[in-house]
This record gives structure tokens, C-alpha cells and sequence, in this order.
């Protein structure tokens, strides 16, 4: 809450008409949060802890799931929302979708609770599209910072150094989002990781030689994205270089 209010105020100083949408696991999932997004008009979408009542809910939409498992022998889903609250804590009822999935290792239930109407958005595309994506973001990309980009490597003694390593990795993380809006977009690597345009793109082994007037760097003929270097290049001077 404290680090919220403050953020939204400025959001909404600067764009006064935008709609405000938080998405969380269950560790979000709190009636002080919850009835404070309420007040502000702001939309969330949070994990909800399963329970023994929340799973008896369900239990026709779980033998629906199973039973199309046994069918194809592939995982199935089955969707269901309802209206709940918890008997102690929540102040209200509140929209609960629940996914009830059979996979290979048997039932999969999961519940997510959202002030969200159901005329704004229906049970499944909410659960696999908006609440499945926060993991897109920021979550899988604060691990491609930290896997592909060193942002884990403050090892120094000093705060204020290991501070300037994560500004360092954070920059160099923009700078490769960047390349991958402009110069990746159309090519086989729009979507790829950082780790993965590090390696294909970048580690090149090449030579370099300083004459009077200009630098050669002369990339080795067997580098096999010599393609897809080209594109890139090409891409850039499409989109970055005023005509």
C-alpha cells in the first residue's frame, strides 16, 4: 500500500484518464489491497490460495476435466467462476475464476479472484491471457536480467558498487530490448532471449584493422548469421537512421 498510493498518484497526474489493472499470485491476495483497489477504481487480478471449500466447488468442472483426460490421453482445462468470500476476512463476495485441469500427473486445480466483470472479460481468456501473462511480465524478463545479463553479480563489499553493476546490466538490458523491437523484429529472433542474441548475434569472432581514414572489422566467413546479421543492419538503418 505504501509504495502503491504513490505510484498510482503519479501515474494518474499524467495520465488522468487511464485504466489501472494490478495482477499478483496469492500473496497478494489481502482484503486491505483488495478493498483499497475498490475505493480507487483501480481493476486487479490476483492468485487465490486454493481451499477445501474452494475446491468442493468445483468438483463437477474437475470430473468434467478428468473425464476429457481420459478421452485423448491430453491435459484438459475446464473453467468456471463463481462468487465468494472467505468467512472471516473478505469484506464481500468477489468474482472467483477457477480453472480445473487434468494433466499427466492428475488434477491441477487453480482460482484467481478479480474485480473484473464478467462482461468485461470471460473466465478462461482472464485466467490463460491476462493472469498467465504476468509471469511474461515482469517476472521472465527480471530473470533474463538476472541469468543472461549478470544483474545477480553483486559480490563486491560495498553497496554503492554493487549497485553500479545492476545500473550497468539495467542499461545494457534496455539497450538489447531496443535491438530486439527494431532490429530483430521480422527475423527468426523477435522473441528470442538475451542469452540467445548474445549468442548468436554478438559473440562474433572477428579481426580489426585501423587505417588512417577508417576501422575494418572483418567478421569470419563461416559465421553462420551472416543473414540474419545483415537484416538486423538493415533493420536499423531503416528505423533508427534519419533520412
Amino acid at each position: 500500500m505504501e509504495e502503491l498510493e504513490p505510484l498510482v498518484a503519479r501515474i494518474r497526474q499524467r495520465w488522468p484518464a487511464v485504466k489501472i489493472c494490478l495482477r499478483g499470485d496469492s500473496g497478494f491476495c489481502r482484503e486491505k489491497l483488495m478493498a483499497w483497489c475498490e475505493r480507487e477504481g483501480i481493476d486487479y487480478l490476483f492468485g487465490l490460495a486454493q481451499n477445501v471449500r474452494l475446491k468442493k466447488q468445483i468438483e463437477p468442472e474437475v470430473a468434467q476435466a478428468a473425464e476429457r483426460y481420459q478421452q485423448t490421453q491430453k491435459p484438459a482445462r475446464v473453467f468456471t467462476e463463481f462468487l465468494y468470500a472467505t468467512q472471516d476476512t473478505w469484506s464481500r463476495p468477489r468474482r472467483v475464476v477457477a480453472k480445473a485441469e487434468h494433466l499427466d500427473k492428475g488434477s491441477n486445480p487453480r482460482f484467481v479472484v478479480t474485480s473484473l466483470a464478467a462482461e468485461q472479460v470471460e473466465a478462461q481468456e482472464l485466467y490463460e491471457k491476462m493472469y498467465c501473462a504476468r509471469g511474461e511480465c515482469p517476472e521472465n524478463r527480471i530473470k533474463e536480467q538476472q541469468l543472461d545479463l549478470f544483474a545477480d553479480r553483486t559480490s563486491t563489499g560495498k553497496m554503492w558498487s554493487n549497485q553500479l553493476r545492476l545500473y550497468f546490466s539495467s542499461i545494457t538490458y534496455v539497450l538489447l530490448q531496443t535491438l530486439r523491437r527494431l532490429g530483430l523484429a521480422g527475423t527468426e529472433l523477435e522473441k528470442a532471449q538475451c542469452g540467445t542474441i548474445r549468442l548468436k548475434l554478438l559473440k562474433i569472432g572477428a579481426q580489426i584493422r585501423v587505417t588512417v581514414r577508417k576501422v575494418w572489422v572483418s567478421l569470419a566467413e563461416g559465421y553462420p548469421y551472416a543473414n540474419l546479421f545483415a537484416s538486423v543492419l538493415s533493420n536499423l538503418d531503416t528505423r533508427c537512421i534519419p533520412s
